[in-house]
């Protein structure tokens, strides 16, 4: 089974005092395999934290593979700017929402629950191992 490539990833790293902070990236169009790059500075924070705590890799070698002309328009130097640096980041397992109705329909029911105190039924919240 294929799985589908998450167009936009959360990336959680942990400070130096132990706090969780997470952000979103656009995830690098490749083919998934539980494997999610991004571009990003190498000088950044989320890059500091990364190095400290090994959750997430920073890589150079695929570089040349991932690189594309959006993700250049972040860097001003290219692919050979030394600011690049490219994350890995390797899902064990990924949680994720699922509604069969489109967003029209789903936004009354939220509406009317919120009218009425009562919890919409708008999707399923599914977990997968990969």
């Amino acid at each position: 089974m294929r799985r589908a490539r998450p167009e936009v990833a959360g990336l959680t790293t942990e400070t130096e005092d132990g706090r969780l902070v997470s952000r979103p990236l656009a995830a690098i169009e490749s083919e998934f395999d539980g494997t999610v790059w991004f571009f990003s500075p190498g000088d950044s924070e989320k890059v500091h934290q990364i190095r400290s705590h090994r959750e997430v890799n920073v890589s150079s070698e695929s570089i040349d593979e991932l690189w594309t002309k959006e993700v250049e328009a972040w860097f001003e130097g290219g692919k050979d700017d030394p600011t690049v640096a490219l994350l890995k980041g390797t899902a064990h397992s990924a949680q994720f929402w699922a509604s069969t109705d489109p967003k029209p329909v789903v936004l009354p029911k939220v509406a009317e629950a919120v009218a009425t105190g009562g919890t919409p039924e708008v999707g399923e919240n599914h977990s997968v191992s990969l």
